[in-house]
């Protein structure tokens, strides 16, 4: 079994700072990428930006130069900080990851189960 937990959301006002965590725990040979997604009412969840095993990104047009995505492969956890925060980033942020739970399995693509992210005055 494999749990990816997601914690930091809250409420932040425009121009705030949030920092979202995702922990992967249980069996796990190893992680490839590892990202974070969004979705908003009404909208298609969307990619905010992910990281490879190498630390390799990539970002939303939308989001480059205010969030920072990282990684820590010992702790089997990724992070993202959200700076300058505007009303449209609010959404529930996802976290999502490829991992393989032995070393001679396969890749499994797996989701958390959201951390809301609230943008409002």
């Amino acid at each position: 079994q494999v749990q990816l937990v997601e914690s930091g959301g809250g409420l932040v006002q425009p121009g705030g700072s949030l920092r979202l965590s995702c922990a992967a725990s249980g069996r796990i040979f190893s992680i490839n990428a590892m990202g974070w997604y969004r979705q908003a009412p009404g909208k298609q969840r969307e990619s905010v930006a992910v990281i490879s095993s190498g630390g390799s990104t990539n970002y939303a047009d939308s989001v480059k130069g205010r969030f920072t995505i990282s990684r820590d492969n010992a702790k089997n956890t990724v992070y993202l900080q959200m700076n300058s925060l505007k009303p449209e980033d609010t959404a529930v942020y996802y976290c999502n990851a490829d991992i393989k739970r032995l070393s001679w399995g396969q890749w499994s693509n797996y989701w958390g189960q959201g951390t809301q992210v609230t943008v409002s005055s």
